[in-house]
């Protein structure tokens, strides 16, 4: 190798170095900007009309929630993102009923999980609201679900105004609806 080469290695080595702490340096101080939420071909369109089992085997129809603003989150009980936000559900949840009439009607969509440890996972944290089955994958084929958590919002004529692929904080949601509302 000639003495150039020598002499230039190490710059470029250095160099390359520096870039790669940097972009580490972006990705680890980057935040999920929950404002923006996540693309959809289903925003300001229809809510597909999928339909789930409750606890007791009865069946939950999204279309029957018209009149209503709704919030569907996705969830699994092993999912740690699930889990951190949890709290967070409990309190827009115990907001929302403070509202009354004007508040909105929240779901928990399971995916993927049994009964069982859904029942536990809600005695231990807490959280006393509508939980609604997929075993037909209703609502995660017809709302693209992949992976949990997820959160859309549904306006009462039925229209997905919003959709969260991140953990959610029950300020967000609340600021969220209230915009939406006010038609900002």
């Amino acid at each position: 190798m000639s003495d150039n080469r020598r002499r230039i290695a190490p710059w470029i080595a250095g160099a390359v170095a520096l870039v790669l702490f940097g972009l580490i340096g972006v990705l680890i101080a980057a935040a999920p900007d929950q404002d923006t939420g996540a693309a959809t071909t289903l925003l300001d369109r229809p809510a597909p009309m999928a339909t789930g089992t409750l606890n007791d085997g009865s069946p939950f129809e999204l279309s029957r929630r018209r009149g209503s603003w709704v919030v569907l989150n996705f969830f699994t009980s092993t999912c740690i993102p699930c889990r951190n936000e949890h709290p967070e559900l409990v309190a827009f949840v115990d907001e929302q009923r403070r509202l009354g009439v004007d508040g909105a009607e929240f779901y928990t969509i399971v995916q993927h999980d049994e009964p069982d440890d859904v029942d536990a996972f809600f005695a231990e944290n807490g959280g006393d609201w509508t939980v609604v089955y997929d075993p037909s994958f209703e609502f995660q084929n017809g709302f693209g679900v992949a992976q949990v958590p997820e959160t859309w919002i549904i306006d009462p004529n039925g229209i997905v105004r919003g959709r969260v692929i991140a953990e959610v904080t029950a300020e967000f949601l609340s600021t969220t609806i209230q915009r939406l509302r006010e038609g900002s």
